[in-house]
């Protein structure tokens, strides 16, 4: 019988900007690079890891209950349906969301405290991607 649970999740993300995009998820957010590679005709990838990782599955109901938390309002952003949000674990929500944004995010939202106890700050970030980066606040 072969084994067929999953060992890795890998978000391929597209970008016009590479070396911004790496420059902002290396440097300024502190990803480590595991690999990269260039090949043929200016190809490039870079592969970034983080210390953990989860697939937070939510309807579009909870997505817009949390763009109403964090940012105030729904369809932040958005000049199009947008499926995926990338959320980052971090010590200082405020600490991060200033580095990020000179870094080369755009603040959408500062950091807002979520009725589940955490410091939620959303980011339009280089690559075009939308990030939340939230710190967890503990038990009231």
């Amino acid at each position: 019988m072969t084994d067929n649970r999953v060992t890795q999740l890998r978000l391929v993300v597209e970008t016009e900007d590479f070396e911004a995009a790496l420059d902002f998820y290396r440097d300024v957010l502190g990803l480590s690079e595991l690999e990269s590679y260039e090949g043929d005709g200016g190809a490039k990838v870079s592969i970034l890891s983080v210390p953990t990782a989860t697939l937070e599955l939510s309807n579009p109901a909870q997505v817009r209950l949390i763009d109403s938390v964090e940012v105030g309002r729904e369809g932040v952003s958005r000049p199009y349906p947008l499926s995926i949000r990338v959320a980052f674990e971090v010590a200082d929500a405020a600490a991060a969301t200033t580095a990020l944004e000179s870094g080369g995010a755009t603040v959408i939202a500062p950091p807002t405290e979520t009725p589940w106890r955490s410091l939620n700050a959303r980011l339009d970030a280089p690559g075009g991607l939308h990030i939340t980066a939230f710190e967890e606040l503990g038990p009231k």
